[in-house]
This record gives structure tokens, sequence and C-alpha cells, in this order.
């Protein structure tokens, strides 16, 4: 398995990104700490140019293994579940451009927030199946895969576990959707991380490592040893991304976090 870490520039509100800064700075300090990639977290893509980030990416030797979206409703309130449908539209064509840019950059696009914090009923379930559905449909000549992520209770009403997530999907019923496993959102809803990991199996895609405080994997209590080696058992060699705390500080956590997963996977 490779080892990723999600970066973004300076201006992000998510306060669970380690590494904040110009993407020279980022990639500089991912490459340093051991790093094989990274993942970003942009708001627009269209405040970016996919062949300076991948010249950037070259110049660093890093992979780019996925593209968050999350800012966009975190700063933009953008979301598939709005009553508005306006907002729901504006939600649907800034994912359009992740997939475009995404397609560029031979990147994954992340599926979370975006889906709203709305309360789950029926109808705005449909409305963010239906917006979901739009997307994955668009990404598929594009071969762009989406990786939609079960998020914990405090943070999201839509998707919260791995069985809704299937749930969600099938509803759906498009190929270029799959599944987003995050070790710290699984440590607060799952009752067995392992059992779920299973579920997922082949459907999963993209995996994030944050520890149960979302410090550094090795700064809490989850198992990763267990967490690991159930992911090769469902036959998952892609990546593993941090998402996490900036703690103590940014360089540390990510410097721990290689030292820390390297270990386990026997890199």
């Amino acid at each position: 398995m490779k080892l990723s870490i999600a970066v973004s520039t300076p201006d992000a509100r998510f306060s669970a990104l380690a590494l904040k800064g110009s993407f020279d700075d980022t990639f500089s300090l991912a490459k340093q700490a051991g790093f094989d990639g990274v993942e970003i977290a942009i708001k627009n893509p269209a405040d970016f140019d996919a062949r300076h980030i991948k010249s950037k990416l070259g110049a660093h030797g890093l992979e780019l293994y996925a593209i968050g979206t999350g800012r966009a409703f975190g700063e933009e309130g953008l979301s598939f579940s709005d009553p508005d449908i306006k907002v729901r539209l504006a939600a649907i064509e800034r994912i359009k451009r992740q997939i475009d840019f995404g397609a560029e950059l031979g990147a994954a696009i992340i599926i979370g927030l975006i889906l709203g914090k709305n309360p789950v009923t029926s109808e705005s379930e449909d409305w963010a199946v239906e917006a979901l559905r739009e997307c994955a449909e668009y990404a598929v000549p594009a071969d762009v895969t989406l990786v939609l992520e079960p998020i914990n209770r405090y943070e999201t009403s839509f998707i919260k576990t791995v069985d809704e997530c299937l749930r969600f999907l099938d509803m759906v019923g498009v190929k270029s959707c799959k599944i987003l496993l995050d070790s710290f959102h699984m440590n607060i809803e799952e009752a067995s991380m392992e059992d779920s990991i299973r579920k997922a199996g082949a459907r999963t895609a993209h995996v994030h490592v944050a520890d149960s405080n979302r410090w550094h994997p090795g700064a809490g209590h989850i198992d990763f040893g267990s967490f690991v080696s159930t992911l090769k058992e469902i036959g998952y060699n892609h990546c593993l991304s941090a998402e996490m705390l900036p703690h103590p500080e940014p360089a540390v956590a990510a410097r721990n976090t290689v030292a820390h997963l390297k270990k386990i996977i026997g890199a």
C-alpha cells in the first residue's frame, strides 16, 4: 500500500488538514515526511491550473490520489440535499467541474459533506441520490471514480455507516461510485471496523486514516494493524491517505504518520 496525505491551500477552514500552504510547500513537506502521494482539498477547480499542479507533483515525485470537495459545502453552502434547487444545481455543476479536473490529473473525486447536513427525509434523500447519479453518470466517460465517504453523526445527518453507504450507492446505481472508508469516522459509527471493511469489500476505492482523537495514526487507540490487515484481506492495495489534525504540529504529524504506518504495512 502507498501512503498519502491530504493537503490544502492556507485559506481552507476545515481543521483536519495537517498540511496547509502553497502546493509547492505542502508537496515538499509531504515528500520530506516520506509520503508517496497526496490528495488535495480544493473549493473550486476553476481557481487552479491542472497542468501547473501536475508539474509540481512531478517535481516532487508525488502521485495525486484524490480531490476533496467538502470545502464547497463548508465554505459556500453547496449541497446535493438543499431544499433550494438552485443550490443543488450549483453543487452538481461544481462536482462536474471537479470531475473534469480529476480526469486531467488522474484522481478520484471525494463525495462527503457535499451531500449536505439537512435532515434526512425521503425527499432530501431523493434529491441527493438524483444529484449523485447525475454526477456519477457524467464521470463514467471521463473514467473518474467518485468515492462516497460515510461521516460520523456529529458532522452530518446523511451517510454515517458502511451499511448506509452501500444502500445509498445501490440507489444511485452507477458503476463509477465506490466507497471511501475513514478510520476516524468508522471508530465512532461502526460496531466493528473490521466487519464493516469486509462489507465494503471490493467496492472500497480510497481510505482515510486518522486515529481515534483525529491526530496522526499511533496517537490514539485505533488498532491500525488490524485495520490494515482487514483491508489486505479484501484485496485493497491502493493508498492510505492521512486526513488528520495538525497536532502536535504539521510536520511532526506527517512524519509520525509515515513512521507508524510503514511499520504496519511493511514498507
